[in-house]
């Protein structure tokens, strides 16, 4: 087992264990803002992927569908060569809030080992997951919350915020 395979296996449980904590210097964060936590997130972010293979991992390919946009829909479309209309009713379905999402998870195009059989047109919400080096981080503390669940690199990023603003 590789390391982001045992980090994958041990998600929930520190998740559980780290919950509290993570909650709460969030909650800090998005209060004080702190000028350096784009830049502090940013070095985590890229120390955390040079560990972290998400060849080993696709959860978020298996557990969450993205939002589709008209764009991603045409980029789709024209990676498959089939018209947009077609990667409409063949893969995809409107949700609850009006937006595009894969009719079935994991994701049709996910292939069994965990590359994308599109990833080169691959949606737009794909492409930014898990959204650790997004700048003005603190607009995305509560989807990170959510995020952690899912990625073990988002945990261990989660980690190190608070290891490092924790007060």
């Amino acid at each position: 087992m590789n390391y982001t395979e045992e980090l994958l296996e041990n998600l929930q449980e520190g998740v559980k264990d780290n919950m509290p904590q993570i909650t709460k210097v969030f909650k800090q964060i998005k209060k004080k803002k702190p000028k350096n936590l784009d830049t502090f997130v940013h070095e985590v972010h890229e120390e955390v992927f040079e560990e972290i293979d998400c060849l080993s991992c696709g959860n978020c390919c298996k557990i969450l569908g993205p939002r589709i946009t008209d764009v991603d829909i045409n980029k789709m479309a024209k990676h498959l060569r089939i018209k947009p209309s077609k990667v409409v009713t063949d893969y995809l379905r409107m949700d609850e809030d009006n937006d595009y999402v894969f009719k079935t998870m994991p994701c049709p195009f996910l292939m069994p080992d965990n590359y994308c059989m599109i990833y080169e047109s691959r949606p737009k919400a794909c492409r930014e997951y898990p959204h650790t080096d997004r700048r003005r981080f603190y607009q995305v503390l509560d989807l990170s919350i959510e995020n952690l669940k899912t990625c073990p690199a988002v945990l261990e990023v989660s980690k190190a915020i608070v290891a490092e603003f924790e007060k």
